[in-house]
């Protein structure tokens, strides 16, 4: 995908008006993304989020801090899953990549105040996911 969408970019190079490029690199990305994922509809091919990776300067967590973290990512990783594509892609955006609203309008193609909704709105459908009492496996 990465190679894909880089020689994309390279070769509309031209089209890059003095504007910040990370945005316009990101549509690109997110277009070549979005028609593989067209071509290739096999859910079981979908790539999970990467987590990050742990700052060596920070103290290590304890084997117990250790699994109630991998807990925590995996419900929110889940809850993400079950947001609708628009909402998860703007909190990815905005959350974990650290775009700006303007950047993330500019990348997905959509007005500033639709970005603003989509983030308002999927943090609320977040929030309800995380907060309903989870059922125990019997």
């Amino acid at each position: 995908m990465v190679q894909e969408a880089f020689l994309r970019a390279f070769s509309a190079l031209e089209n890059l008006r003095g504007e910040d490029a990370k945005p316009w690199l990101l549509t690109i990305v997110r277009n070549t993304c979005m028609t593989w994922g067209k071509r290739n509809r096999n859910a079981a091919a979908m790539i999970a989020f990467e987590e990050q990776g742990e700052d060596p300067s920070e103290p290590s967590p304890d084997p117990e801090e250790i699994l109630l973290i991998s807990c925590d990512r995996e419900q929110v990783r889940k809850a993400l899953e079950q947001l609708p594509s628009d909402f998860r892609e703007a909190i990815v955006l905005r959350e974990l990549e650290g775009l700006s609203y303007k950047e993330i309008a500019s990348a997905i193609g959509v007005p500033l105040g639709t970005v603003m909704s989509r983030l308002s709105r999927g943090r609320d459908w977040l929030r309800r996911i995380l907060s309903s009492p989870r059922k125990e496996p019997a």
